[in-house]
């Protein structure tokens, strides 16, 4: 008789804040937790919202969600929630410490980076510590990746022949 192996919690990628690397240099990243409402969570199942603008703040030893935008569930009716509202990250009292620490001593932003469902059960969002980019990083960014596509474009074309 074989042992199976425990499966890896299967993530559901449902919303991703693409423009967070492009802004912002990234530094060390945090799973939490959100309060929703159950027309909220419907709505993120069909993969609506956006984290374009989204931020967190720590008040009173509470880490909330800024600008985290969820449209209202077509069929949610009279129960249906507002789409712009701050939205409670759940997080250990050690953690929300270090995060605490990070934003007051070095400068750092709390910036949301994805929302995704574990196990097909739980909403989770990936909030990351953050320096921004001033914007000779960022054009340096944007040179890396066109070289690399240029690169890749040459290569492309030398195995075709």
């Amino acid at each position: 008789m074989t042992a199976n192996k425990p499966k890896e919690s299967e993530k559901t990628e449902a919303i991703v804040n693409k423009k967070a690397r492009f802004n912002f240099e990234l530094i060390e990243f945090w799973e939490a937790g959100i309060v929703l409402t159950g027309s909220e969570v419907k709505a993120l199942r069909e993969r609506k919202g956006n984290l374009t603008d989204c931020f967190a703040k720590i008040r009173n030893g509470e880490v909330f969600l800024e600008n985290f935008s969820i449209p209202p569930y077509k069929n949610g009716g009279y129960a249906n929630h507002p789409e712009i509202r701050p939205r409670k990250l759940l997080l250990k009292s050690a953690e929300i410490g270090k995060l605490a620490r990070a934003t007051k001593e070095k400068g750092y932003t709390l910036i949301a980076t994805k929302c995704y469902f574990k196990n097909n059960k739980l909403v989770k969002i990936e909030i990351a510590t953050a320096k921004p980019k001033k914007l000779y990083d960022k054009r340096e960014d944007l040179q890396k990746k066109e070289a690399k596509i240029e690169i890749e474009r040459a290569f492309k074309g030398s195995h075709r022949k």
